[in-house]
């Protein structure tokens, strides 16, 4: 729930005054306090005019954090020679209070590769990581890309970003999303990446469903048990659906009190449905309504944090945003989500057009290609969202292990064949195993932009205004970000005053 930039000059000009812009880009992801970390010194102040004041520093080599109240566990640290500077930004499961990279272990002859590789393949959770000394920077961000980071060069620095509007402030015009369980060198010369921790294609195992079911449960148990362990009380982003459901259920059963978060246009009779879902799972519910207008007061918003005016992403980030929303203001710094589900065990109904077309071979490799570049569409689009209203999103889904074994189990366990109209098998399973009702494990999905009302209301939007809804999406981003890569300042202020 913080905030990570870092920049390096290509002529060893001072890059300070940069750092602190980017920070201040992204004061919405940390309000609580502001670091300047160089090789030499950590400067950590309250607010950024403080900052400015109290830096006093000139260095090539810089990196910045904000730091919110609620989920930041790892301080800044330095070698004793000041050899190298550490932030760590995210969470690791399971949780523990030592710094990731330790203390006492970092100097200049271990810390470059030897730690960082061996952190990017032995941390399973959300994170990025920057480790500066006087000659380069190296950077690490997780495997699956749940924590976003993005990197970008000109022709006199480097640097990199938690959200791409921080290197549009400073020049860097093509920002690219940092790829996941990569380590890179930053230094004058430019990015050296090197895949350290990649997600690959296992071998599909030979299992029978029952025996998939019970081991499938006891991952997600452990995955949620891990991503509850600092908390009392969590929220869960709820639909009355599977993935939900089950995230639910598990979460009490790790003993947290969960509230289910219902989110959907006036009339929509998906409300209905999870109110009677979350009545049959005995857990309390919070149902918010929303109407077109919302939609039309909410878009400017997502788009400004999207940074991308794609009309799918938007249509599907309007109502996570009040889901996180909702989350924040009921007093939940935790909201549990099941974004990664439906690409591991085949949700979408565009695989079974693979089935049909290209046979079960195409469907496995689809469903591994749709996991690994999860972090660009959905987790890249969430976590931003998530960020903005002091929320911490954790994803059950996306934990290594059940990640790896989901992967490896054979295509029947999952999508029985062409004409399967319900898919998800042996999450049903684990879920008919929990005692969920079957109108609900078995409830075929529907998408959240379609059970929310938001794409029909973006189409009812578009209308009025005689354009495609892909059209009307383009022409509100415009509003947000005049120039293909300039923030607009005002609408910026806009919504910093909303922040606090």
């Amino acid at each position: 729930m913080g905030a990570v930039v870092a920049a390096m000059s290509k002529c060893d000009d001072d890059v300070v005054p940069l750092v602190i812009i980017m920070l201040e880009a992204l004061i919405h992801r940390g309000t609580s306090s502001h670091e300047v970390i160089t090789p030499g010194s950590v400067v950590s102040t309250k607010s950024f005019d403080e900052l400015r004041k109290k830096s006093g520093i000139i260095s090539s080599v810089c990196m910045g954090r904000n730091m919110s109240k609620t989920g930041q566990r790892y301080e800044s640290i330095r070698s004793k020679e000041d050899d190298y500077a550490i932030i760590f930004e995210g969470e690791i499961f399971p949780q523990h209070p030592a710094h990731p990279f330790g203390h006492a272990s970092i100097n200049q002859t271990c810390l470059p590769l030897q730690v960082a590789k061996k952190a990017l393949r032995n941390l399973d959770g959300h994170y990025t990581f920057a480790a500066a000394s006087h000659r380069q920077i190296l950077l690490g961000r997780d495997p699956l890309g749940i924590m976003p980071l993005y990197y970008g060069e000109n022709r006199i620095l480097c640097a990199v970003a938690s959200e791409r509007k921080a290197l549009w402030n400073i020049g860097v015009k093509d920002a690219q999303p940092f790829p996941p369980g990569n380590l890179a060198k930053m230094n004058r010369a430019g990015f050296a990446f090197e895949s350290v921790s990649s997600i690959r294609q296992p071998p599909q195992r030979k299992m029978k469903l029952h025996e998939a079911a019970r081991h499938l449960e006891k991952l997600l148990e452990e995955s949620i048990r891990e991503r509850v362990l600092d908390a009392q009380k969590v929220g869960v982003a709820f639909s009355g659906g599977l993935d939900s459901s089950v995230i639910a259920r598990l979460a009490r059963k790790c003993g947290v009190a969960v509230n289910l978060i219902s989110i959907g246009l006036e009339g929509q009779p998906e409300l209905a449905h999870a109110k009677e879902a979350a009545k049959a799972l005995c857990m309390p519910i919070t149902v918010k309504t929303f109407k077109i207008v919302d939609v039309e007061k909410t878009l400017s918003k997502v788009l400004w944090l999207l940074e991308d005016p794609d009309v799918m992403k938007a249509s599907v980030a309007i109502p996570f945003f009040w889901a996180a929303q909702t989350a924040s203001k009921l007093g939940y710094y935790i909201l549990l989500s099941g974004q990664g589900a439906d690409e591991l065990f085949g949700g979408y109904h565009k695989y079974l057009k693979v089935y049909a077309k290209h046979g079960a071979k195409k469907v496995i490799e689809a469903l591994y290609d749709d996991t690994v570049t999860s972090y660009e569409r959905n987790f890249q689009r969430d976590e931003p969202i998530s960020a903005f209203n002091k929320i911490d999103l954790r994803l059950p889904f996306a934990d290594m292990g059940a990640v790896r074994f989901a992967l490896g189990l054979p295509l029947n366990l999952k999508i029985e064949s062409e004409n399967d109209g319900l898919r998800k098998r042996v999450l049903r399973k684990v879920a008919e195993n929990l005692g969920i009702p079957a109108f609900i494990a078995y409830r075929p999905k529907k998408a959240i932009q379609y059970a929310t009302g938001v794409d029909r209301a973006l189409r009812h939007l578009a209308r009025g205004k005689g354009l495609t809804p892909s059209k009307y999406v383009e022409e509100v981003s415009k509003t947000v970000y005049p120039s293909p890569r300039v923030r607009q300042s005002a609408h910026s202020s806009l919504l910093q005053s909303e922040i606090s």
